[in-house]
């Protein structure tokens, strides 16, 4: 496994690299939600290839970045246990440096939910990802459904500007108990972790609904925002939504042959959680 820096190294070793080239872009800090892609990645790909980088273009002002968890030596070694090829590990400097004045600025599927809770959000994520594509120059790239709507914005960027990368998602990876693998689950308290599935508990509710018969988007919705409002270490929810899974526009009534996404954000205690499900 090579670890490269530097953007001209990391693009020079892929261009040489054999074909196809599998990329699993990630912020650091692995856990099994992370290895489920390079897994996939390395059975799909001759060269599988990923990135250690925390995007600072991603987090607002009085948001985690300066103490997102960093742990680049165990990150290593478990991507060389994963058989990865290549490792991008560079510092913010190489990904922005002086001068950098040129973003994308993601449409429609960036304006709800993450969007509208954590503005600058999605021109961050989709700016860092579109250098990756660029710098790498990847057959596929890998990404998990607990991102939902990040997976829908990549998906309409590369679309839009003919990147001709396959994006592939993969299934949300659970605790025994449903709490989604999150790096910033490290952030909780014993107490809060009890807690924290209640936002499983909240999607599956509705999920439960639908399964029933219930079409109406707004009476799913309730049934996921009364089981967060039934937890007392729930600090506030900032969206329950029920949306088009592709568009992430919302939706009033879930209809067949339509992939639809209940998504929802959460506090517990200081924790900001995020998941979704799929219904279907």
């Amino acid at each position: 496994m090579k670890v490269i820096e530097t953007c001209f190294e990391m693009a020079a070793l892929c261009r040489a690299a054999e074909r196809p080239l599998g990329l699993v872009p990630t912020m650091g800090a692995l856990h099994d939600g992370h290895l489920s892609l390079t897994r996939r990645a390395r059975a799909d790909n001759a060269t599988m290839a990923a990135s250690l980088f925390v995007n600072p273009t991603q987090f607002g002002p009085h948001e985690d970045f300066g103490s997102y968890p960093r742990r680049l030596v165990r990150d290593l070694e478990l991507l060389a246990a994963q058989g990865a090829d290549l490792v991008l590990a560079p510092p913010p400097e190489e990904i922005y440096p002086a001068g950098f004045d040129t973003w994308i600025e993601p449409g429609a599927a960036a304006e709800g939910m993450e969007g509208a809770a954590r503005p600058g959000h999605f021109r961050g994520v989709a700016t860092v990802v579109a250098k990756l594509f660029g710098i790498v120059r990847p057959d596929r790239a890998y990404f998990g459904q607990k991102d939902g709507q990040q997976v829908a914005v990549i998906r309409k960027m590369t679309a839009d500007l003919n990147l001709g990368v396959e994006v592939v998602t993969m299934p949300t990876v659970r605790e025994a108990d449903g709490l989604a693998l999150s790096s910033r689950n490290a952030y909780l308290t014993p107490e809060e972790r009890m807690a924290a599935p209640v936002v499983y508990r909240a999607l599956r509710a509705a999920e439960s609904q639908w399964q029933a018969g219930e079409r109406d988007a707004e009476r799913l919705r309730a049934a996921a925002l009364a089981v967060l409002q039934g937890e007392p270490l729930v600090e506030s929810v900032d969206y329950v939504s029920v949306v088009d899974g592709d568009t992430m526009a919302a939706v009033d009534t879930v209809t067949g042959g339509r992939r639809v996404m209940v998504a929802a954000a959460a506090r517990v205690g200081a924790v900001r959680l995020i998941d979704n499900v799929v219904l279907g």
